[in-house]
């Protein structure tokens, strides 16, 4: 008959109240890091709408490329201060899988451009008498 407990075949650490407790590296959240997210994240929406609802820019173009600059920074600020993403996180899995997640979304989404635009550009224009005997 074993001595060990639950069928353990080795002593393991659990602290006090039967938790593994280790540093996996990963940043954890405090008060002032939540408060400067928060309020990094309602600078970078106010200035946003503001170029929209002030129309600070006579360029509709401009305007839409400095909007999706914001929300660029954005999503980084909520990465760092609300998931807590850092080199260190999870031995550093958490970093390459968003890389590898990137590298993805830019592949789909500018191949589907791609393909797009040289459908549009590479297809036979039709007159409008020519769309009726379609069948």
């Amino acid at each position: 008959m074993s001595a060990q407990p639950h069928g353990h075949a080795g002593h393991h650490d659990h602290g006090h109240d039967g938790h593994d407790h280790h540093d996996d590296g990963a940043a954890h959240g405090s008060f002032k890091g939540y408060v400067t997210g928060f309020l990094l994240s309602v600078i970078l929406t106010a200035i946003p709408f503001w170029l929209v609802m002030g129309e600070v820019f006579s360029s509709p173009r401009v305007t839409a490329a400095l909007v999706m600059a914001f929300a660029v920074v954005q999503i980084v600020v909520h990465m760092i201060y609300f998931l807590h993403m850092n080199g260190k996180s999870e031995g550093g899995w958490i970093m390459l899988a968003l890389i590898f997640t990137l590298i993805i979304v830019v592949i789909t989404i500018s191949g589907s451009l791609w393909v797009m635009y040289h459908l549009d550009t590479n297809m036979m224009p039709m007159a409008p008498h020519d769309m009726r005997n379609m069948p």
